[in-house]
């Protein structure tokens, strides 16, 4: 009886150790199915790629993935990148810079396009994925400012375009007894009658490495230079948040710690009014709090002008990559109209391709208000510096210490003026 036991204990270890070999699946990593891609005859290797995406707990990713799999015809596995900012450019600054060849493909956002660019860790793409007939159907400007090296590589495929809009509750701006936000005044007069129990008329995400997006938001509307803090607009600017946290009190002031999660949530739950935030709403939408009737983007208000930002995540091609023919072939599906539709499809990202956004697939009251923000705003690329994240933290550490009253106006501009010099 004991043998027999025995034996079939050593049977279903051997079954076990065959069904995870075969399971292909690693921590925070995933391989595609195996006949997916295609294979070279010659040498029997099939097309594949490591692709380190933002987008593995989208619950369409997967969808997404077998999608670009069937009409790039590349195996694509997959590594999860960190949620945290910090942690997640840290640790994609170490594969490029060391020269690992594990990735292939990346996702960086406009804060890691500027630190990389000219750093030579990425392979140019202008001869190869975006020649002149798919670049042009880009939005020139973001292209220039965020995906072009100083010796005039392009190094990225921006995978959709995202404006930073104002969002409101609309339920609150009807209790308002308001029906728009066009003026400086509107603006301040829906904060005011919007904050009372506990509730606030504005929410931000002034966590110090995330403020700097509102901050930049509000020097373009008060028609401001964030490179130059002498400059009359940009001191209205950071007087002006000053004012909603300290003077006006319809923002609160604990919110340095949040993030955008934190803050959409609470977004959600009612405690604020507004907020500036990108995109075009996933978390409004999963929360049932997406409508005309309820939380929806409007266009930005006009103070000294109407401004706003647009950003997106874009695909990078590693310099050390050892598998660079199935890398753009990739790249060119996901520059291609199947690519971008599929974005918009699967993770709601609106195509950065114009002839894509034009597309009849491309619909809905997102596009509606996206075109009204296009036909009426200035748009812009947000202000970074090559040494990304150093400025922007510390740009956000002194708005910290303006906000709580640690320095003064006067102060905080000399400082930031500093700042810009030193990481130019």
């Amino acid at each position: 009886m004991k043998k027999t036991k025995t034996s079939i204990f050593a049977v279903v270890t051997a079954l076990i150790v065959l069904l995870s070999g075969c399971s292909g699946s690693n921590s925070g990593s995933n391989n595609a199915a195996p006949d997916s891609g295609t294979t070279d005859t010659a040498s029997g290797k099939q097309d594949e790629i490591t692709l380190y995406t933002i987008q593995s707990t989208n619950p369409n990713f997967e969808a997404w993935l077998n999608e670009a799999q069937e009409k790039s015809g590349v195996k694509i596995k997959w590594v999860a990148a960190p949620t945290d900012s910090d942690t997640r450019q840290q640790k994609i600054s170490t594969i490029l810079s060391s020269g690992d060849s594990s990735v292939d493909i990346l996702e960086v956002n406009d804060e890691m396009a500027t630190s990389f660019k000219n750093a030579g860790w990425l392979d140019p793409l202008q001869d190869t994925v975006l020649t002149s007939d798919i670049r042009e159907q880009f939005p020139q400007g973001y292209m220039e400012d965020m995906l072009t090296s100083d010796k005039g590589d392009i190094i990225g495929v921006p995978s959709y375009s995202g404006y930073l809009g104002l969002w409101v509750d609309q339920k609150k701006l009807d209790a308002a007894g308001m029906t728009s936000i066009e003026t400086e005044e509107d603006f301040i007069n829906f904060m005011k009658a919007s904050t009372k129990d506990g509730q606030f008329g504005y929410g931000g995400s002034w966590e110090k490495t995330y403020v700097f997006n509102e901050i930049a938001t509000f020097v373009n509307l008060f028609g401001g230079d964030y490179f130059d803090w002498t400059n009359e607009g940009s001191r209205k600017a950071i007087k002006f948040m000053y004012d909603m946290a300290n003077t006006w009190k319809v923002t609160p002031i604990d919110q340095i710690a949040d993030k955008y999660e934190q803050m959409n949530q609470k977004f959600i739950d009612g405690k604020y009014a507004m907020v500036f935030m990108w995109g075009t709403g996933n978390d409004y939408k999963e929360a049932n709090r997406y409508g005309m009737d309820q939380i929806h983007m409007i266009n930005m208000p006009r103070f000294a002008k109407r401004s706003i930002f647009t950003d997106s995540w874009s695909y990078v091609l590693n310099s050390s990559s050892k598998n660079k023919e199935a890398a753009i072939k990739f790249l060119k599906y996901a520059a291609g109209e199947d690519g971008e539709l599929s974005g918009w499809k699967n993770f709601e990202r609106y195509p950065a391709r114009a002839d894509v956004a034009s597309n009849e697939a491309v619909s809905g009251d997102v596009k509606d208000i996206y075109t009204e923000i296009q036909a009426t705003n200035e748009i812009h690329g947000r202000p970074m510096l090559p040494q990304t994240m150093e400025f922007i933290s510390e740009m956000g550490t002194l708005f910290q210490n303006y906000i709580q009253d640690q320095i003064t106006l006067d102060e905080f501009c000399t400082k930031a003026q500093e700042a810009v010099e030193k990481y130019k």
